[in-house]
């Protein structure tokens, strides 16, 4: 049951400029997001193992957002964030 097998819908938010106000909702937001969603299906939100994979993505990814060049190496939605990153905030 650990397979992420990408491409799937997510949400992405991206802003021009990170305040503390933004950036206090954003935090505000997922964690009642998370908590809220825990509480449905009855499961602790905080401590599952997507999370540790999430982590291992993001070392993976952060690297790539450094180099200019385009990236086709992740499923199609992955790539296309990391893309539109690098084209609008580079």
């Amino acid at each position: 049951h650990k397979v992420f097998k990408g491409n799937r819908p997510t949400n992405s938010i991206v802003v021009k400029k990170v305040t503390p106000f933004v950036l206090g909702a954003l935090i505000a937001m997922y964690e009642h997001k998370i908590f809220t969603q825990g509480v449905i299906w009855d499961i602790n939100s905080f401590d599952q193992w997507g999370v540790e994979l999430g982590k291992q993505l993001a070392k993976a990814i952060e690297p790539e957002l450094q180099d200019k060049s385009p990236v086709s190496s992740h499923d199609g939605s992955t790539n296309g964030l990391i893309n539109f990153l690098k084209a609008n905030f580079a």
